[in-house]
């Protein structure tokens, strides 16, 4: 495949990583959470349990799309730095595999709430205990997961600043997003609780994701900056 093609393929991949896991993570579970109240969330699960599979679909498949942005971006950068391409590679590869044993705690939620074997063998009340535990070990896995979709930003950043084949700016705004990924896991593990006002935090990050992959997908890559920066360094 050539360079500019591989380019759009890996836009069109993160940007549908975005739609969908910004669905998953910002309206299906928002949307029957509950803090605190065990009950009522367990009962807005077994109302909406057709959304929350849905949602559970579309973490698996985001998952998917991600790990295939990075091998897909590997090769289109891997020219640049072989080790630079390689470590996002691993760091993606690491956040895809928590990702993924993670959604089996928004799995047992489903579960729990909808098979009433639970509600019977442990009681109605613990049985919506434990779907509402599994959607807080849930939160506490995506904080997790987020050091590394954040520390990949930096190589990802680097390799996009010396290819030449985007603007440099580009590079440095995916390299300064992953300390803004970081700055928010610290405010949010510095509190007693998980505050979703502290989002705000990473919104520059997620502002810079979103312009590299539109620019991957509309553009694709300038192979004329990349010959200019080969004759530059020769």
């Amino acid at each position: 495949m050539k360079p500019k093609s591989l380019a759009r393929v890996a836009g069109l991949l993160y940007l549908a990583l975005g739609v969908l896991a910004g669905f998953a993570q910002m309206y299906v579970r928002p949307s029957v959470l509950v803090a605190g109240d065990a009950t009522a969330t367990a009962n807005n699960i077994r109302a909406n349990a057709t959304l929350f599979r849905v949602g559970l679909a579309a973490d698996v498949i985001g998952a998917v799309c991600f790990l295939f942005v990075a091998i897909a971006l590997y090769f289109l950068l891997r020219s640049v730095s072989p080790k630079a391409a390689l470590t996002m590679l691993v760091i993606v590869g690491v956040s895809v595999a928590i990702e993924c044993v993670n959604m089996v705690n928004h799995a047992g939620a489903l579960v729990v709430a909808t098979d009433g074997a639970y509600s019977g063998a442990m009681g109605g009340r613990a049985a919506d205990g434990l779907a509402l535990l599994f959607l807080d070990l849930h939160k506490y896995g995506v904080l997790i997961a987020q050091v590394f979709f954040g520390l990949w930003l930096l190589p990802l950043g680097y390799l996009v600043y010396r290819s030449g084949w985007f603007p440099k700016a580009l590079g440095v705004l995916l390299a300064v997003a992953c300390f803004f990924y970081l700055v928010e896991l610290m405010a949010v593990f510095a509190t007693d609780n998980f505050d979703p006002a502290m989002a705000v935090i990473s919104a520059p990050a997620g502002i810079a994701e979103i312009v590299f992959a539109v620019w991957l997908t509309a553009k694709g890559l300038n192979a004329r900056g990349r010959e200019q920066a080969d004759l530059a360094a020769a």
